[in-house]
């Protein structure tokens, strides 16, 4: 088979696979229904076109430019490994998942880019689970758009979630977990899922969730015994204590004698080498306050030529433009009574971002990297409006330190 024919033919196997995935996307739509009444189907399978879209853009990106995507198809297609070869952590984990698809089921390019942004899609619609269950008033930004309509559609969140490759897979993972938040007990399978991809993944971001979550179950106003918090104490800590080598050797530091020497001349080298690449930035020259904002908000207008960067940089300016809304007296009031998720989701926005601006120095990593935490910042930014729009809901929060914003 040529490889014109053979390219159409995978493009006509990709796009067949499609209503297969909105169908399967209707059965999850209804068990969700049962559960939450608030649920919008309507608008989950508007998303889910919208997605496909960036899937096509990205696609058609990689056709033309170097992708990790290629090598993610190719390494367990080609390699002549066993599929449980390539069980490990970080990259090698997205080839463990990719390879019965590949080799048992005979998924193309195509369908495997289609399949992860499919993957991706499901990040968005448990990210709108975890908002509109906490936040169930309609919030408005900028006079008269929806925010968490604006939030779920902004463009660069899709494009980096919609290819073959870790952004997919971790965003799903991330939003998993913060569903599981508001009732861990009960959600038992979203919490360990969610936590298993991250840990796979990315193991060091793991340990950031792991120690949010420890701080918040100690410092939230929530009822949870000293036994209940015991327990997850020390299973967390057993987690980290068992795949501590793992988490080290992704920053290269598994035979270390001297962590914190080490982890900086990391970073300091990792930044460097980016700062090599044609959008470098010299991170390692700014102060902490630059080096925050470079990661949040750039590139904008002065440093993004071209129509794609016209587009990053007006999404950029909206990420900035709703960060300042938590530039109040307010805000500080709002984080004393604040429930335990809204102050893990701060915390894990600020230790996140705070690790990245140390190794990022390069402005087109930092545009994919980002997307994993900032449905974090979003969500402090909406329940804090709604916190400001809502009397009723204020006093009960600042009386008992817990519960969800429903309309009064």
């Amino acid at each position: 088979m040529s490889p014109d024919i053979n390219l159409i033919h995978n493009l006509l196997q990709a796009v067949m696979f499609i209503p297969f995935l909105y169908l399967v996307n209707q059965y999850i739509f209804k068990k969700i229904r049962e559960k939450h009444d608030f649920f919008s189907a309507s608008l989950m399978n508007k998303l889910f076109y919208y997605h496909l879209i960036f899937a096509g853009i990205y696609y058609t990106y990689a056709l033309f430019n170097p992708s990790d995507s290629k090598r993610y198809y190719r390494v367990p297609s080609r390699e002549g490994k066993a599929w449980n070869d390539f069980l490990e952590t970080g990259t090698s984990f997205i080839d463990f998942v990719s390879y019965p698809f590949i080799n048992f089921l005979g998924f193309s390019y195509e369908m495997m880019m289609l399949l992860f942004s499919w993957v991706g899609f499901l990040g968005f619609v448990y990210a709108y689970l975890f908002f509109k269950e906490n936040i169930l008033l309609k919030i408005k930004v900028f006079k008269k758009i929806d925010f968490l309509v604006l939030i779920l559609f902004l463009p660069n969140m899709h494009f980096w979630t919609a290819s073959l490759g870790k952004g997919a897979p971790i965003f799903l993972g991330l939003m998993l977990f913060a569903y599981a938040l508001r009732k861990p007990k009960s959600r038992i399978l979203s919490l360990s899922l969610g936590s298993l991809l991250v840990f796979a993944i990315r193991p060091h971001m793991f340990l950031l969730l792991a120690g949010a979550g420890i701080f918040c179950i100690f410092f939230n106003k929530n009822q949870i015994s000293i036994r209940q918090k015991a327990i997850f104490v020390g299973a967390i800590t057993g987690v980290l204590i068992l795949f501590s080598k793992q988490i080290l050797e992704i920053v290269h530091l598994g035979n270390s004698q001297n962590l914190i020497a080490d982890f900086l001349s990391f970073t300091e080298n990792r930044a460097e080498n980016l700062e090599n690449a044609s959008s470098g930035v010299p991170m390692t020259d700014y102060s902490l306050v630059e080096k925050f904002f470079t990661f949040w908000f750039r590139p904008l207008f002065f440093d993004a030529p071209g129509i794609l960067g016209i587009i990053v940089s007006i999404e950029n300016l909206i990420y900035l433009l709703l960060f300042t809304k938590l530039f109040k007296k307010s805000f500080f009031g709002f984080l004393k009574t604040a429930p335990g998720h809204v102050k893990l989701s701060l915390i894990l926005f600020f230790t996140t971002s705070f690790a990245m601006t140390f190794v990022m120095s390069n402005l087109g990593i930092i545009l994919r990297q980002k997307t994993m935490i900032m449905y974090f910042l979003f969500f402090v930014i909406y329940y804090f409006l709604a916190y400001e729009k809502n009397t009723v809901f204020r006093i009960k929060q600042e009386i008992t330190g817990s519960g969800s914003m429903r309309a009064a």
